[in-house]
């Protein structure tokens, strides 16, 4: 075995104790060597453990390998297309064409606790919806196959019929893992919406309860998405869908508030150093806030003119105190007075449960309106029921960040990215997209795939929004990444086992897959050492060989099958002084010294305090 070799499964898996980490936190006691004991952790937590055979949940067959297949490691990488990619060198989106579950988990280590609005528009549960069909013992195997990669028969679709015994249970068995892999990319202040339809619902309630938690369920918000109903309806016209709305911590959530219609601002046309506001009557018609209030000129106002108690807006107390602070005024009419208050400009509109396109979504609300979009981009309707862009806008609106990562693991059409550029383009803000699409295929010769289509509405939809930005074109940005799920680069390393994938290199001369470009080795390197797939990377030559550059020069990677002193002493070179430097194991041949040497050189430059100085460089 190489001495000091990093396991390239240990690169890929360090995060992936964090929940034991976090137990460990709590209690000490039950972890040991990094595992958990459970018996001992059910006797820690005494009564509030559950040991009835009998317990409150939901439950279908094949949950528990859900579970599993959840929190097994994914073996893949994520290669770069840098010709399906629009300003791959200075955008932050990215698209990625792959299963979306071995995608979450590929995205974990790079995005653990970073994204603040997930939304998800997954197969509805129709009876003829195409269902991710896992492989629980071989999941990137399966989509291989499923994407055409090892098959020229190309992708068999699995349609959920409902005669097909566990109509749900399939269904329930596709959405659990994805959902427990998204939690943890959620933000301590996350949001996670999810369209949904009548039919599974009741299900994804309470699968959501179970992997969110019922205590961070935010709403359900009814969608009202056709115009008219529809004749098709063996009894009843649905005109609505769902989107159901869960937080990774609703303890934490800030609160949610929706931008205010131009119209309604209108009334707020007064304005001091606090912001604004309308003068108000503090008079009310009903309520229990009975007290004297003096006016200047000595008369007081306590009953109306039949004798009733006057019933004001706020507390004696707070209105003291409001006047005092220059909130409150006296107009007089006539021989009247009128006691008026300051009616400030709420910090936001609370979110309503049910979406009515006339009230909150203007008059692009609707399936069909997601439809004329798709015409409008493309010339022809190329995909079906895409969802319209208010709604997504609308959506993503509810969290204020304009500095966020939003999420889309079922992208579609695209929608969430269009409306993530159009707010940027209306807020100058600065959100960036993640979208993960399968290479699901379609009857369009043009675009054969669906990740095709996503990659296509984004940079037409970005054409668009940057055409009409005027002055704010310069500063969107509509680009994106684009990546593909693939077989790592590496040869056969297995993320179950606890050898070091040097020990393997006793059987190959270079551990790199043929065909493996320098791009895809250092951005599978790049991936699996957490570093986002949007990180600004420069890529300089030194000695003759590729060097990339990330993170301002902190992390430096090379895939140079052959390792000079020339190439050690540039990249000694180098300014800032890298924090870590990778290189190819097998780079170094047979030349231990070179290697042993270099390792030496590049722990120098750590301080002696640093107890990782010896991996300044590490090899893979």
């Amino acid at each position: 075995m190489s001495d000091g070799a990093w396991k390239i499964q240990e690169l890929a898996s360090e995060g992936l104790t964090d929940r034991a980490a976090e137990l460990g936190q709590l209690f000490p006691e039950a972890v040991t060597d990094g595992k958990v004991d459970i018996e001992k952790l059910k006797l820690l937590l005494g009564e509030a453990v559950e040991e009835s055979p009998e317990r409150y949940g939901l439950t279908w067959p094949g949950k528990r390998d859900a579970i599993r297949l959840a929190q097994k490691q994914s073996t893949a990488t994520l290669k770069p297309m840098l010709a399906e990619s629009a300003e791959f060198d200075t955008t932050k989106n990215v698209i990625i064409e792959g299963d979306n579950l071995e995608v979450l988990k590929l995205l974990q280590k790079s995005y653990y606790g970073e994204v603040k609005v997930i939304y998800i528009d997954p197969p509805y549960n129709t009876g003829n919806d195409f269902v991710y069909k896992d492989d629980f013992a071989q999941p990137m195997v399966e989509y291989l196959r499923v994407s055409g990669q090892t098959d020229e028969d190309g992708r068999q679709t699995s349609v959920n019929t409902e005669t097909s015994g566990r109509f749900h249970s399939h269904w329930l068995n596709m959405m659990y893992p994805r959902l427990a892999a998204a939690r943890s990319l959620l933000h301590e202040q996350g949001l996670i919406f999810i369209s949904i339809d009548e039919v599974e619902i009741s299900r994804l309630r309470l699968v959501c309860d179970e992997v969110f938690g019922e205590e961070n369920h935010v709403a359900d918000f009814v969608w009202h998405n056709k115009r008219g109903g529809g004749n098709d309806a063996k009894h009843v016209a649905v005109e609505h869908e769902y989107v159901v709305a869960y937080a990774r911590d609703k303890v934490r959530l800030a609160h949610l508030f929706v931008p205010y219609d131009p119209a309604y601002l209108t009334r707020y046309r007064e304005k001091d150093s606090v912001g604004r506001f309308f003068w108000d009557t503090f008079k009310r018609k009903s309520g229990k806030q009975y007290y004297p209030i003096i006016c200047p000129d000595g008369t007081v106002l306590e009953f109306d003119e039949r004798g009733n108690p006057l019933s004001w807006l706020r507390s004696e107390a707070r209105f003291l105190q409001d006047q005092k602070e220059g909130e409150v005024r006296f107009v007089r009419y006539g021989d009247r007075w009128s006691v008026q208050f300051k009616q400030r400009l709420p910090e936001g509109k609370k979110p309503r449960t049910v979406f009515l396109e006339e009230s909150i979504l203007g008059s692009q609300g609707t399936t069909s309106d997601g439809s004329t979009a798709m015409l409008d981009l493309f010339g022809s309707n190329i995909f079906d029921n895409p969802k319209p862009v208010p709604l997504l806008k609308h959506l993503l609106s509810f969290q204020g960040d304009q500095d966020s990562i939003i999420l889309d693991f079922f992208a579609g059409s695209g929608t969430t990215a269009d409306a993530v550029m159009n707010l940027n383009a209306e807020d100058s803000g600065n959100r960036r997209f993640i979208l993960v699409q399968l290479p699901e295929k379609t009857d369009n010769p043009e675009y054969p795939r669906i990740s095709d289509i996503t990659r296509e509405r984004v940079r037409r939809a970005g054409k668009k929004i940057k055409g009409k930005a005027g002055n704010k074109a310069a500063n969107l940005d509509v680009g994106f990444r684009a990546f593909k799920l693939a077989e790592s680069n590496f040869r056969n390393w297995d993320s179950d086992t606890d050898t070091f994938l040097s020990e393997e290199l006793d059987f190959y001369v270079d551990n790199i897959n043929s065909g493996a470009s320098d791009d895809d080795v250092v951005h599978e390197i790049l991936l699996k050492a957490g570093v986002p797939l949007n990180v600004d990377l420069q890529k300089i030559q030194i000695a003759g060989e590729a060097v990339y550059v990330a993170m301002g020069g902190l992390f430096i990677a090379s895939a140079a099958r052959k390792i000079s002193q020339e190439l050690i002493d540039g990249l000694l070179a180098l300014e800032p002084w890298p924090v870590q430097v990778v290189l190819l194991d097998a780079g170094f041949g047979d030349n231990d010294s070179l290697k042993l040497n270099a390792r030496h050189q590049f722990a120098s430059r750590r301080p002696e305090s640093d107890p990782d100085k010896d991996n300044a460089l590490r090899t893979v």
